[in-house]
């Protein structure tokens, strides 16, 4: 592709240009993935500034490099075009590089602190059994079609999200759907892509860590709803506090969902079990193989969303009934001492609340729960007394464990969770830094009707320890135990 078509929607404020036409044969933003004829980005990252590596990603062949800053010393067969915001104009560059392709299949977009992994991938598996052609970026895994390509981000970086979706449309993609992270937001990862729809679920305590505080993070969520295009619809959930801010300077075709008050996709539980409900949706029944009042807001949404793409919600409904939960999000495993096991990725105050929430209406006092919960390390340390003492409100016993300590010592943040309780609270906690031997602890204590709540990695199977990822899956654990 010529440079010159590259650029045509792009501002900047000096060109270098050499005699020759320049042709770009690929972008990136890492040095390290550089090869002869690539166009490099150097963009100033929370970890690393861009700028420092112009000199290797010259050394490997880039034929040009945009920049906020220009460098001490060019090459007169390189292009160097510096812009104002580096980072700005990746999503802008790459979408034009990779053709476009969201102009040629419907993108959906689910952003939320809750709720977004379920929602994206839920779709994707009702678009496929609907017979077509989609594509998934999500936390766990993405999807073109039935390919599977590892997930690292719950939203890639701009070159790799548009390079996937480029591959979309060369299968034959008619729609894809995809989680749109805060950080996503913040970084303007997803800039360039044109979203046929997007989805509000929650907000609530997350990433503090990056955001620093609340109101951050709602506007950069908002951001996502600012920028739809008129044409495109917006869902949001009125049972969040936050949902009609959500959507307060959005052009796009607004639609609501809720299951308390009036609204366009209205929900309520008739029946509810650890391994599905009964629901009722604009008046019409069905099952679901998902549970949780958590859930009721997700699949409003997933319904809400396939209707505004035009589907039958008799058809959607059918397939809504047919669909499993996704991996590590309220999975039920069952032993055979009677006790059951949940599995679920909470990580945040709201989500434990949600999810133990959950399971005692399930109970109805008839089962103790018992839940095995720790926190992240290096990440935001103000959610970890807050986790803590929503397990110990709604736990007969809590086992705080480790969960990914990345660079910190686990112990340390088994303190600062136990921080968040009274004396009388902690009579009822044990701490056991070793994960296996947490949940071996807990399925020990369970008795016939108890439930053993797992949360925190849902579908990871590793554990970060000081930068090394270790094999570490909590369903493969619990398996052992039931099978031994």
């Amino acid at each position: 592709m010529r440079l010159r078509d590259l650029f045509r929607n792009i501002s900047y404020t000096q060109l270098i240009l050499p005699k020759e036409e320049v042709e770009i044969t690929g972008v990136n933003i890492d040095s390290r993935l550089i090869e002869a004829g690539d166009l490099f980005i150097a963009v100033r990252g929370t970890q690393s500034d861009g700028h420092k590596f112009i000199a290797s990603a010259e050394e490997k062949g880039a034929v040009a490099i945009v920049c906020e800053t220009m460098p001490e010393h060019t090459s007169p067969t390189v292009a160097y075009i510096k812009v104002a915001d580096a980072q700005a104009v990746v999503g802008i560059i790459a979408t034009a590089f990779f053709g476009n392709p969201t102009q040629q299949l419907k993108l959906v977009g689910v952003t939320g602190t809750n709720g977004k992994t379920t929602i994206a991938t839920e779709l994707y598996r009702m678009f496929r059994e609907m017979g077509h052609n989609c594509g998934l970026i999500s936390t766990v895994c993405n999807y073109i079609n039935d390919k599977e390509i590892p997930s690292t981000h719950t939203t890639p970086d701009a070159v790799t999200l548009n390079r996937l979706l480029g591959e979309m449309v060369e299968e034959g993609c008619e729609y894809a759907f995809m989680e749109v992270s805060s950080h996503a937001l913040a970084q303007q990862r997803v800039g360039g892509l044109n979203f046929a729809g997007g989805i509000f679920t929650n907000l609530t305590r997350d990433h503090m860590d990056f955001h620093e505080t609340m109101d951050n993070y709602l506007k950069c969520k908002k951001s996502f709803f600012d920028t739809l295009p008129r044409e495109a619809f917006a869902i949001t959930n009125l049972d969040d506090k936050n949902g009609n801010i959500m959507v307060q300077n959005c052009r796009a075709d607004i639609k609501k969902y809720s299951t308390r008050m009036m609204s366009d996709y209205k929900g309520k539980i008739v029946e509810m079990h650890l391994d599905g409900m009964l629901l009722e949706f604009n008046n019409r029944e069905f099952n679901t193989l998902l549970t949780g009042r958590f859930n009721v807001s997700n699949l409003l949404a997933i319904f809400g969303a396939a209707v505004e793409l035009g589907k039958d919600p008799e058809e959607v409904l059918r397939v809504l009934s047919t669909l499993k939960p996704v991996s590590g999000r309220f999975e039920a495993l069952h032993s055979k001492e009677g006790y059951s096991a949940i599995v679920d990725y909470a990580h945040t105050p709201d989500a434990i609340k949600n999810v133990l929430g959950t399971v005692n209406d399930v109970l109805h006092g008839r089962g103790n729960i018992i839940t095995v919960v720790g926190a992240g390390g290096n990440r935001d340390k103000g959610k970890r007394p807050i986790m803590a003492q929503e397990a110990v409100k709604a736990s007969s016993r809590v086992i705080i464990t480790s969960d990914n300590p990345r660079f910190e010592e686990p112990q340390d943040i088994i303190n600062d969770m136990l921080e968040g309780l009274t004396p009388e609270q902690k009579k009822n906690v044990i701490s056991i830094v070793d994960r296996k031997e947490a949940i071996r602890t807990a399925c020990a204590l369970a008795q016939k009707g108890d439930v053993v709540v797992v949360a925190g990695k849902g579908h990871e199977n590793y554990q970060d320890v000081q930068g090394v990822k270790h094999h570490f899956d909590d369903k493969e654990v619990i398996n052992e135990i039931f099978n031994a």
